[in-house]
């Protein structure tokens, strides 16, 4: 029975696992974005969040706590630096996950993890072009009547 064993052990042995999600962490917070098979990136985002939400308060202590899952300078720094700054009011779901298909050789299925505040695709950058549209449509518009209305005006005197 597996009563309270919620871990996916992905096939692999816990320092092998807890090696590979450290490495995987690590390549997201650089690379902001990694493509994996869709049961790492679940089991990936279990792991890098709690160290993400850790990024927030940049002490001693949550550095030092962060390197100790991380080893690696260079991702401790890459998020207590421009990802805090980033994710600061965010209250949680810093990674997104998503589906890729399958994989050609082994019919795996592939996902892409990505931090959510660092894709220009989805988010605040897309409703900004939006909404500049929609002005420039409303403008566009309004001055065509406008201009329409004061082309009218000046034709009538000219013609009594």
């Amino acid at each position: 029975m597996r009563h309270g064993d919620k871990i996916n052990n992905l096939g692999r042995t816990a320092s092998h696992r807890a090696a590979m999600l450290s490495n995987m962490t690590s390549q997201l917070i650089m690379h902001k974005r990694i493509v994996t098979t869709l049961a790492k990136a679940k089991a990936l985002r279990k792991y890098a969040e709690p160290l993400i939400n850790k990024g927030k308060e940049n002490t001693t202590h949550q550095r030092r706590v962060v390197f100790s899952y991380l080893q690696d300078k260079e991702a401790v720094t890459e998020l207590f630096g421009p990802i805090a700054e980033k994710i600061g009011g965010r209250p949680g779901g810093y990674t997104r996950i998503i589906k890729l298909g399958i994989r050609q050789g082994d019919n795996a299925e592939r996902a892409m993890i990505e931090l959510v505040d660092f894709n220009e695709i989805y988010g605040k950058g897309k409703g900004e072009v939006k909404e500049a549209a929609k002005k420039t449509r409303r403008s566009r518009s309004t001055s065509k009547k406008a201009d329409s209305t004061e082309a009218a005006a000046p034709e009538a005197p000219a013609a009594e």
